[in-house]
């Protein structure tokens, strides 16, 4: 049974507190909110700006991609050592303007005559080294932000922010671009930076939120950066959850390698009927986010976690049967399926590691997953595009769908499996 914060029966649970009332808290949405926007439009405008002002090559814009994903597997364990010992909101705060001078450097240098290929390569590379800090930092400190039982909240409410900025990202990115140029469409990157960094800036904490000092300063380096993969070891469920989370990525990457090039060539959708496609699979995302703390109450905050990856798949089917016409629709239903899956469990799963990890180790284990599970991502991605020029498109879905639906046997058959809710502080 979850800790309540008052004494309630069975049939009469307390409600968490709201999080509309914490100051903090709505500091942290609103500032992540405005750089999940920022991160989405630069999706665009990056590979608009390497392809149409500088006439790179398809290799030479997909290694945008890789050194986009690399710092994952470079600096996710230092990451998490860094955030362990050091105060997570500067070090956020750094990160901010980090990344807000690299995306204002753009216009600069391109307005200077000096933009190139490699100078675009070097900043998405250092970009993605400071993503890596932030998330690690920023996984970290939700819960010295709100108390135990608003974390399910908590978390649904900043993966509605990841599928907001995912429904109307690409949309706004291509406006501008169109609009005032990809160069010039950096500058709003650069602001919705600096308002995350302001928000942060702004939140408030009390002396018992401040994390200790981390009485570990002389363990060696090699040591700290396996504490959290330990830690992992030691805990049945989380070695579950880390590999059904790493299963479902790599057969997840694998799909998207090839799903765009499945509508346009298999379907034969236009690009327009294919960005509503991706529209309307965030929808499911941003309906789950807002059921998600009553499904967890109702379903159990530990229960939820296998059902989450088990019940939706049968909809996963729908993609690789989809057919052209208004039956591509069919494929957009089952993106929206998957979409809301992923908030479900990704909000259960989150919230399930940050209640029984000790405060001091929480940025190393969050760095171990990062780690592991975005380590898949290139992998899936690699994995796809071989299956997809052996089999056809149409089968090689049929194999990731499937793919991703099988990872719901490694939550299912593990301790979560006997448990209602999520173990008491």
């Amino acid at each position: 049974m979850t800790r309540q914060l008052a004494p309630a029966t069975a049939t009469s649970p307390v409600e968490p507190p709201s999080l509309w009332r914490s100051r903090n808290f709505l500091l942290l949405w609103s500032g992540q909110t405005v750089s999940e926007l920022g991160t989405r439009i630069a999706g665009i405008a990056v590979p608009l700006l390497a392809a149409d002002e500088l006439d790179a090559s398809v290799f030479q814009i997909s290694l945008l991609t890789f050194l986009a994903w690399l710092p994952y597997l470079l600096f996710s364990l230092p990451a998490g050592i860094l955030a362990d010992r050091v105060d997570q909101r500067r070090l956020m705060i750094a990160c901010d303007l980090g990344r807000m001078a690299l995306m204002l450097s753009l216009p600069l240098v391109a307005y200077a005559g000096k933009l190139t290929l490699w100078y675009l390569y070097l900043v998405v590379g250092l970009g993605g080294v400071l993503t890596v800090l932030f998330t690690v930092a920023y996984r970290s400190q939700l819960p010295r932000l709100v108390v135990a039982d608003q974390l399910v909240d908590a978390n649904a409410k900043l993966g509605m922010s990841q599928e907001f900025a995912e429904l109307v990202g690409a949309s706004v990115g291509g406006a501008l671009v169109g609009l005032v140029g990809a160069t010039r469409t950096f500058l709003s990157n650069g602001l919705a930076f600096l308002l995350s960094a302001l928000s942060l800036w702004l939140i408030r904490e009390t002396p018992a939120q401040r994390q200790p000092a981390e009485p570990e300063g002389r363990v060696p380096l090699r040591v700290a950066m396996t504490d959290g993969l330990a830690f992992i070891r030691r805990q049945p469920v989380l070695r579950q959850i880390l590999a059904c989370t790493t299963t479902s990525n790599f057969f997840v990457m694998a799909s998207a390698s090839v799903e765009v090039t499945f509508m346009v060539r298999e379907l034969h959708a236009s690009p327009p009927l294919v960005g509503a496609v991706f529209s309307l699979s965030a929808l499911g995302g941003l309906v789950a986010g807002a059921y998600a703390s009553r499904l967890s109450r109702w379903i159990g905050s530990a229960r939820i976690i296998w059902v989450a990856m088990a019940a939706p798949g049968p909809l996963y089917l729908l993609m690789p049967l989809a057919q052209p016409g208004w039956g591509v629709l069919l494929y957009g239903i089952g993106l929206a399926a998957f979409s809301a899956n992923s908030v479900l469990f990704n909000v259960a799963a989150m919230t399930y590691r940050q209640r029984i990890t000790p405060a001091g180790l929480l940025g190393r284990v969050n760095a171990s997953f990062l780690w592991i599970c975005l380590g898949a991502v290139p992998l899936g991605a690699l994995f796809g595009g071989l299956l997809g020029s052996q089999l056809g498109l149409r089968p090689t879905l049929l194999i990731c769908v499937l793919g991703t639906w099988s990872a719901a046997l490694f939550v299912y058959f593990s301790p979560l499996r006997r448990m209602r809710d999520m173990p008491t502080d």
